[in-house]
């Protein structure tokens, strides 16, 4: 068999995989993504892009182009909860609350002070083509659709794959020093015997991907996803979860749509399409609905984490890693961020700067992570029954009766101020789904590649909804703006392109020097600079840095090349050189942890 040689196998065409391979190519690394796919997917699937994705697609050069197919910001600002579309009488469409979601469209403060990147909307379906077209635009890349891994072996110095050109079934083999699974699962998994842990079977969901006209029955164009709790059905998730789905036009205007149904795990009505249409005309009150269906798709909602994330220089991302429901969009999102962790590293190691334990940093920082993201999907997902609570809705209940528990909602009858505001309540609880601000950004590593400093433990105000920017070791670097040389830029750009950043304070200019000198002698890739309002390297022009930085005029902040907080000091040390030496020596793995 023909060999192919490359420092990196990436397995899966996916978010994931084609993220990682832009993430590599952008740090110099070669590689080569192998899918069994022949094209890309034809599911909408995934659509939220959220804040840290948006800054490492900025990054790697791939986020204007999604930013232009994205759904506009006045246009994803809210979810809406609503008794159907359209029905015989006037309670069918009416509004029974609204949230906003994931920052308003880029207008909640937090958001905003969080980063510089909105937001950002895109269907999986147009999302991928737009990924796999800019990765084949690296030299280093080499990307190879309807490839199949069917086998794999370790040995002291690397990875052989053996892969089946499906288009002519020949094989051939790729050499590499590591592997990323990022196949979903499929294979990877089995061939290195890692296996998947926590609940299935938790929902069977029918999507249906559509063109419809549905704007003369819908309103409330600032609304990205609309949960139809249509009392005749008696249920939020036995109703039915519309979202637009563009491409041209939004809100109300859109002219594709995705219909998200829930049946029972068992329910065969959930493989017949007809009856899929049938349930969706039932829902939305239009009898003669008649959309043209792009795709239905079956799939069952679990919530699942892979055991570990690593075997040896095989390496698991993404949903080969952890499965779970898609409420706040958590999926591929966390696969883009297992990826920015896990690439910085597999860099390292090749360049020669660091040692394998840098490596197994990548499962002790991420698993708690995506285990978290797990727990939370799930949990938002169980938690959308409050609202049928909430609204007094059954399905063991009558059409007439369920409409009459709504009925108080928009008639003031004696009971109207009570059940209006345990509806308020419910509805503000989904904001552990769609204001998760400190799950999907501010998410930390405790233990990993990082320094402790001896502070206090971070207990956060709020675990899931609050964004406390810090720059302890291992929090993500807060958001800042500024300026040098008359040019505004955002702090955390300065890592792009794979570098470590020392950030001292006013009189931190030991600091600087320190970085200077370590660089010069190692070859690492590290920026350095003193940050402040006056006399500084990087003018900190709204004081946003002076707020967050933890640190003293003499001290320093050193970040890794995944924006992440590797070590502090809070202020100035005897001797800065052998303290900065130490601490990118623990960092990276190349020395015994004190």
């Amino acid at each position: 068999m023909n060999e192919l040689q490359a420092p990196v196998l990436i397995v899966g065409g996916g978010g994931g995989g084609l993220s990682a391979s832009m993430i590599l190519s952008r740090l110099g690394i070669p590689s080569v993504l192998v899918s069994r796919y022949a094209n890309t997917s034809v599911l909408p699937k995934a659509h939220v892009l959220n804040q840290r994705t948006m800054e490492i697609f900025t990054e790697v050069g791939v986020a204007p182009e999604i930013l232009a197919r994205s759904t506009p910001a006045e246009n994803m600002k809210a979810t809406g909860w609503y008794t159907g579309v359209a029905g015989p009488h006037d309670g069918y469409g009416r509004r029974i609350g609204g949230l906003e979601v994931w920052g308003g469209g880029y207008t909640d403060p937090d958001f905003v002070a969080a980063s510089p990147c909105r937001t950002a909307n895109l269907p999986q379906v147009r999302l991928e083509p737009v990924l796999k077209e800019h990765a084949e635009s690296f030299a280093e890349a080499t990307i190879r659709f309807h490839h199949e891994l069917v086998d794999l072996t370790q040995d002291d110095d690397g990875v052989t794959a053996t892969v089946v050109d499906r288009a002519t079934e020949e094989r051939y083999t790729v050499r590499s020093s590591y592997l990323i699974g990022a196949d979903g699962g499929r294979t990877v998994n089995d061939l290195v015997g890692i296996g998947m842990s926590g609940p299935t079977d938790l929902m069977r969901m029918v999507s249906t991907h559509m063109s419809a006209d549905l704007s003369p029955y819908l309103s409330d164009p600032e609304v990205l996803i609309r949960w139809l709790v249509n009392p005749d059905f008696g249920a939020s998730w036995a109703s039915g979860v519309l979202a637009a789905m563009g491409p041209d036009h939004w809100g109300p205007d859109s002219e594709e749509w995705v219909f998200h149904l829930q049946f029972a795990v068992d329910d065969a009505d959930a493989l017949d399409p007809e009856k899929v249409l049938a349930r969706i005309r039932a829902t939305i009150g239009i009898p003669d609905f008649s959309p043209t269906v792009h795709h239905i798709s079956q799939w069952i909602m679990e919530g699942v984490l892979a055991d570990r994330f690593r075997a040896g220089r095989v390496f698991l991302l993404g949903d080969a890693a952890h499965r779970h429901p898609p409420t706040g969009g958590l999926g591929l999102n966390s696969a883009i961020h297992d990826a920015y962790n896990l690439c910085w590293k597999l860099a390292a190691v090749l360049d020669g700067r660091a040692g394998d334990a840098l490596l197994d940093s990548y499962e002790a920082e991420r698993r708690p992570v995506d285990a978290a993201n797990v727990d939370a999907a799930v949990k938002a997902a169980l938690n959308h029954f409050t609202i049928d609570q909430a609204l007094g809705l059954s399905p063991e209940k009558s059409p007439e009766e369920n409409w009459a528990a709504v009925r108080p909602l928009w008639e003031d009858l004696p009971n109207s101020e009570e059940r209006r505001h345990a509806v308020n309540v419910a509805i503000g609880s989904q904001t552990i789904e769609f204001r998760h601000h400190n799950v999907e950004f501010g998410y930390t590593y405790p233990e990993g590649a990082v320094v402790a400093d001896g502070s206090p433990d971070y207990v956060p105000l709020d675990p899931v909804r609050l964004y406390e920017p810090s720059t302890k070791p291992g929090h993500p670097l807060p958001h800042a703006w500024v300026e040098r040389e008359g040019e505004r830029i955002p702090l955390g750009s300065l890592v792009e392109g794979g570098y470590f950043v020392l950030l001292a304070g006013e009189e931190g200019q030991a600091w600087v020097e320190a970085a200077a000198k370590l660089a010069a002698e190692t070859g690492l890739p590290l920026r350095a600079g003193r940050v402040g309002v006056l006399d500084s390297d990087y003018v900190d022009v709204r004081c946003a840095w002076l707020k967050n930085r933890g640190i003293s005029a003499g001290g320093a902040v050193l970040v890794r090349p995944d924006r992440y907080v590797g070590f502090r000091s809070a202020g100035p040390v005897d001797d800065a050189a052998a303290t900065l030496a130490a601490a990118v020596a623990q960092i990276l793995g190349t020395s015994p942890t004190d």
